[in-house]
């Protein structure tokens, strides 16, 4: 449904630093990045993920959730494990959550501007 989407992060360094280490396990990477203005783009194939410097008529992006695709369990569990390790807040551990879905096994964590970053499998294992 959706081609892109984009926030505002408070600390432009510190959210390229926590999203390219709690996306790498899902294949996602840095595809772009405007200096200028302080923006970039992050994808596997082409950014479809976006975020830049929160300025005036642009705050800082809270309470967000953002769910990413995993192909397996495992992208799921080592996006967990990164995202922690860069410095963020568990929002519910890696799990089948079969309410959502039969197949639905995700992991949560609150990002360090307090979104809610989610990756989630929707294959059986």
């Amino acid at each position: 449904m959706f081609d892109h989407v984009g926030i505002y992060v408070s600390d432009m360094e510190t959210a390229r630093k926590w999203y390219t280490k709690a996306l790498a396990p899902l294949g996602i990477t840095e595809l772009v990045y405007f200096p200028e203005y302080h923006y970039a783009g992050m994808g596997s194939e082409r950014p479809q993920f976006w975020f830049g410097q929160s300025h005036e008529g642009h705050p800082v992006s809270r309470s967000v959730h953002l769910a990413f695709s995993a192909k397996t369990h495992a992208e799921v569990d080592a996006f967990y494990a990164a995202a922690i390790e860069a410095g963020g807040t568990d929002n519910g551990k890696p799990g089948l959550r079969t309410e959502y879905a039969p197949d639905y096994y995700g992991a949560f964590v609150i990002d360090l501007d307090g979104n809610n970053v989610e990756a989630v499998c929707h294959t059986s294992e």
